[in-house]
């Protein structure tokens, strides 16, 4: 395992935080999720739901193979054993907001003080300094909507959309893990921790940054188009006459137009007088894509792939989330692991989007139950047993 001796302490709720922490675990670091007394929030994502379906995947991707223990912060005996806890460790990660930190000393300057070694990851809704530092944000609000990719998604004119669960949070996660790991190469240099921070706020502008980038030097972006007048009909979704939906994605290079014309039998547009140039192409894209539409809906979809692929085209099937899950190349890319169900059997995942060829895990561990691991952590500690269950007795563990 990549990642093993790294201890990492993961003070967090929801799906940011805890997913950085997920991936760290995959990774073969020993995570230990500490929870307050009314756990956290993703465990009951489906309690409400009218459903006889059982588990939480949900909650399942993003806290496999970590240990938990439960702490009553607001108790002087909570708050001792989680900073003893940070005191032992490589990183403290957290979501929770900085005044709430501070007023329970579990501030950075108050842990990184008994442990110089600590990176002090921090993950928020919209960064640690500004007017608006201290206000709660979920992806759907911070990423989505503030950042601007809920605007630049939705075609021009059509109402902003919501997004799906865990969009933001994941991609925030992803940079969250970079961060600590640069964070843990510069200790090796500098024998030093750090404070790191993440925001769903900037991991949104980064997201959508290649037009952001535009936005900022010229002053204005074009908007996002409708299927039917796309900005380069050759860079759009068809259906097949037997109503599969497709992308195209061409490589820019005007020879992709004269291959794709021949194979979807139509070399005729290589001469319409309405086509003939790439700015052609893009005045008249409501007509080209009329043209495509024809030419594709014509021809039933395996036969489309087939064609497509011949030519070397980028293309690709748009899936629906079953499709994904059988889809065999999904499966041979790495994109799912074996997690081990409690119950002897396993079940299908997400897997962490990276492999290490030869040092992949087969089968992950399943996620802890709420405090499972309380007791032995807090032993660990050096807390006496005696001490361990005073704790439990004056609710400050469970």
């Amino acid at each position: 395992m990549l990642l093993q001796g790294l201890k990492v302490v993961e003070f967090a709720s929801y799906i940011a935080a805890p997913g950085a922490a997920g991936v760290l675990a995959d990774w073969g670091a020993q995570v230990i999720k500490v929870e307050r007394p009314e756990g956290d929030p993703m465990r009951h994502v489906f309690g409400d739901a009218k459903s006889a379906l059982a588990g939480n995947p949900t909650f399942a991707l993003d806290n496999r193979g970590k240990r938990a223990i439960t702490l009553d912060i607001s108790k002087p005996e909570g708050r001792e054993a989680l900073a003893r806890l940070a005191a032992s460790a490589d990183v403290f990660l957290t979501n929770v907001r900085g005044p709430a930190l501070k007023r329970a000393g579990l501030d950075e300057a108050s842990l990184r003080a008994g442990n110089r070694r600590l990176i002090y990851a921090m993950v928020t809704g919209y960064g640690l300094d500004g007017p608006d530092s201290d206000k709660p944000g979920f992806d759907v609000t911070a990423f989505w909507a503030r950042a601007g990719v809920a605007h630049m998604h939705a075609p021009k004119g059509a109402d902003p959309f919501i997004l799906r669960s865990g969009v933001g949070d994941h991609v925030t996660s992803l940079a969250t893990v970079s961060a600590i790991l640069a964070a843990l190469y510069e200790r090796e240099r500098t024998g030093e921790g750090r404070l790191v921070q993440t925001s769903l706020l900037a991991t949104g502008v980064y997201t959508v940054g290649s037009d952001l980038a535009v936005q900022l030097a010229f002053g204005r972006l074009a908007s996002n188009k409708p299927r039917s007048a796309p900005f380069d009909p050759l860079a759009n979704f068809y259906k097949s006459r037997d109503g599969h939906w497709f992308v195209l994605n061409p490589r820019g290079s005007s020879n992709d137009w004269q291959v794709l014309c021949a194979a979807c039998d139509r070399p005729d547009l290589l001469e319409d007088e309405r086509f003939r140039s790439g700015r052609l192409r893009k005045d008249n894209s409501p007509l080209l894509v009329a043209e495509f539409d024809r030419a594709f809906g014509a021809l039933d979809f395996a036969e489309i792939a087939r064609r497509l692929d011949d030519a070397d085209l980028v293309w690709a099937p748009v899936q629906s989330p079953a499709g994904v899950a059988a889809d065999p190349q999904v499966a041979a890319s790495g994109a799912l692991v074996d997690v081990e169900d409690g119950a002897g059997g396993t079940y299908r995942s997400p897997a962490s989007p990276a492999r290490f060829p030869g040092a992949d895990t087969s089968v992950l561990p399943p996620p802890p139950r709420q405090g499972q691991d309380t007791r032995h952590v807090l032993k660990e500690l050096g807390y006496s047993p005696d001490q361990v269950e005073a704790m439990f007795a004056a609710g400050a563990a469970a």
